[in-house]
């Protein structure tokens, strides 16, 4: 191998260690923000949760409100993205909400934990927070966009998708302010039932709602759009 590759193999070594060390600093900081509150949160107890010393951590961060503004601009990129894939599937518009339902909670409560400063996106500076709810809209306009093709296929009863959209992501983004990682349901056990109940309101004949929540249909959907929920749920109960 010549020089000039493996130097470029080295790059996206270094890269690779960079991202990762971000996304754990992300979860710690999440943790951390979780149980002291991002008010009484410092560099210091979020550089402590990630085992790393203050001074490193600001080669990865310049301040909290730049972790803050990443667990949350991180979160919609993995929301979008598993939105895009669910709508581009070839399952029933039921089946596709319930899987957004269960990403969204997926996404929130376990994928980055960082996440879990959902609701704390009102203490970000202006430029920040504009960029967070220009991409949040772009989200809420996909799913509501999934709500309205299940109401003109006739999947869902007629309502207002808009407002309904609202009902059904204010219940999921609230779900951080009482989620217990160490409670008796995992994330991915709530996302289904959370996917059941309230694609159930929406939909026109309940009774097909049984079919395409069959246990065997929920946990290949679940290794698909987010397999390390269905790792952590098949390890929590061997």
């Amino acid at each position: 191998m010549s020089i000039h590759g493996s130097s470029k193999q080295s790059q996206r070594r270094a890269k690779r260690r960079y991202v990762a060390r971000r996304l754990a600093i992300l979860r710690a900081a999440g943790a951390t923000f979780r149980t002291r509150g991002f008010a009484e949160a410092g560099m210091r107890d979020i550089a402590a949760a990630a085992d790393i010393s203050p001074a490193n951590l600001y080669n990865y961060f310049r301040g909290k409100h730049e972790i803050l503004f990443f667990c949350q601009d991180n979160s919609l990129d993995r929301m979008i993205a598993a939105l895009d894939q669910v709508r581009s599937s070839r399952k029933s518009v039921v089946q596709k909400l319930s899987l957004v339902i269960e990403s969204h909670l997926r996404c929130v409560l376990d994928e980055v934990e960082g996440s879990a400063a959902h609701l704390l996106t009102s203490a970000l500076p202006s430029n920040l927070h504009r960029r967070l709810v220009a991409k949040r809209d772009r989200y809420e306009e996909g799913v509501r966009q999934l709500i309205a093709s299940g109401i003109r296929s006739g999947e869902f009863v007629s309502c207002d998708p808009a407002l309904v959209t609202r009902a059904i992501l204010g219940a999921l983004n609230w779900s951080v302010r009482w989620f217990n990682p160490d409670g008796n349901l995992t994330a991915a056990e709530i996302g289904h039932q959370f996917g059941f109940f309230l694609a159930r309101g929406l939909a026109a004949e309940p009774t097909a709602l049984h079919r395409a929540f069959s246990d065997r249909n929920s946990e290949h959907a679940v290794r698909k759009y987010f397999p390390r929920a269905a790792e952590k749920h098949a390890a929590l109960h061997r």
